[in-house]
């Protein structure tokens, strides 16, 4: 191919693989595994593969905390970004510059154009070939690596992990995954592999789940029967198959359910004693160090400003718990905005007792999928919420309204969507 005719900055490559696949969600391994063996088959000396509707990524990055903590070149992919692509990537807790991204994607449409017609590909698939490749470029010791969607048809799953984890299993992208939880799991299910760690970290594991695990021979590590954590007072224990760490301080990562995916994290560092040791003391430090934006993320400054990505049930849930477990504010101020094949009424059903006020705005400007400002008001009026939201055009201004009503003792909570916690982050400024 003329590699003359490439993309030459990073907005431009975004705005190629954008353009390379009619579809944004295109499930099966057939044209990413083609590529990527084109491209020889890049993969780190040892991979983590972390799936599951909510926590895989506060349980990755503080995986990764933790063993970066330990002196070991981390490789970590998540998705979506919330303000810069680069984010999706990180080399020992660094964001990929722009010039070994270009060059990975160079290397992508290398391999993918060798073929005529070119293999297409999604942009999530081409992402994901991209990490594959600067992790095996920079030589990282370990790459953890975040599952888009699902598990069993997600372009991660090319790899073969030697630890795989499954966070949790709830209801969301039932049009792609199934409409109940047996369903969902046995999707997620499929990271697991014969042989090796296949940890879960719910407490109620789903049966489909369990039944896969075993038909394959995976070495299933479940919550409350193989590992556990036991809240103390101002600390906690983590007690698993092989080894126990006492004396441990609370992640950095707010909300009481970030002790699951703790002990998730700390599971895989069990798995992985002989291989990738870790000390205590490094484990203490990655849990006081590790940072995840977009997750419980309290800004600093006043009013209290809260981000949290929160799009499904599951996740409102636990937004609504760690939000009860932090401190007393005279008012707390919802700016809310999501995506339009989320399950919208029940989220707001879940947290509609916890603000006195939502600042509603629509995300379609900024994406298909966005909910329109209009369906949104004609849910919160469903939902008993007509004296209790207003209309804005964007987030932004949204946002903008909530700050000039709350007080300095106030909180004001911004979720709903990757897209909602976006176009806040670069608004927000100490004060």
């Amino acid at each position: 191919m003329n590699t003359s005719a490439l993309p030459a900055t990073l907005d431009g490559w975004l705005d190629h693989i954008g353009r390379q696949h009619s579809a944004e969600i295109v499930m099966g391994l057939e044209r990413v595994r083609e590529v990527w063996q084109r491209m020889g088959s890049p993969r780190a000396p040892i991979n983590v593969v972390v799936g599951g509707t909510n926590g895989k990524g506060s349980t990755c990055a503080m995986l990764e905390a933790m063993l970066r903590a330990g002196g070991y070149q981390t490789g970590f992919y998540s998705s979506p970004h919330i303000s810069r692509y680069n984010e999706r990537v990180c080399v020992a807790g660094h964001e990929a510059a722009d010039d070994p991204l270009c060059a990975s994607f160079s290397a992508v449409e290398v391999a993918r154009t060798a073929s005529q017609p070119p293999v297409p590909l999604t942009y999530f698939e081409f992402a994901t070939l991209s990490a594959l490749w600067i992790f095996a470029q920079q030589g990282v010791d370990v790459a953890i690596l975040e599952v888009g969607l699902g598990g069993r048809l997600d372009a991660v799953n090319i790899i073969d992990a030697d630890v795989s984890v499954v966070v949790s299993v709830d209801l969301d992208h039932q049009s792609y995954l199934g409409d109940t939880r047996e369903q969902i799991a046995f999707e997620k299910a499929h990271v697991y592999r014969p042989g090796c760690p296949a940890i879960f970290a719910d407490a109620d594991p789903p049966q489909a789940l369990v039944d896969y695990a075993a038909r394959i021979g995976a070495d299933l590590q479940l919550l409350n029967r193989d590992f556990r954590y036991e809240r103390q007072e101002t600390q906690w224990r983590f007690v698993g198959r092989e080894s126990a760490r006492s004396s441990l301080p609370y992640p950095a990562l707010r909300g009481g359910y970030q002790l699951k995916n703790a002990s998730a994290a700390l599971a895989v560092l069990d798995a992985l004693r002989e291989r990738l040791p870790v000390s205590q003391g490094h484990v203490k430090r990655g849990l006081l160090e590790v940072e995840w934006p977009g997750r419980m993320q309290v800004l600093p400054g006043r009013p209290t400003v809260v981000l949290d990505v929160a799009h499904n049930p599951h996740a409102a849930r636990a937004l609504d718990d760690a939000l009860g477990g932090m401190g007393y504010h005279p008012n707390t101020y919802a700016v809310f905005g999501m995506l339009k094949d989320k399950d919208i009424d029940s989220v707001i059903e879940i947290l509609k007792g916890r603000f006195d006020h939502w600042f509603i705005a629509g995300l379609d400007a900024v994406s298909e999928r966005g909910a329109t400002l209009e369906s949104l008001a004609q849910k919160m009026v469903a939902h008993g919420l007509g004296e209790r939201f207003s209309r804005h055009v964007s987030i932004a201004h949204a946002y903008a309204a909530a700050r000039e009503r709350a007080g300095q003792d106030d909180r004001i909570v911004a979720f709903g969507s990757f897209y909602t916690v976006a176009e806040i982050a670069p608004l927000r400024k100490p004060t």
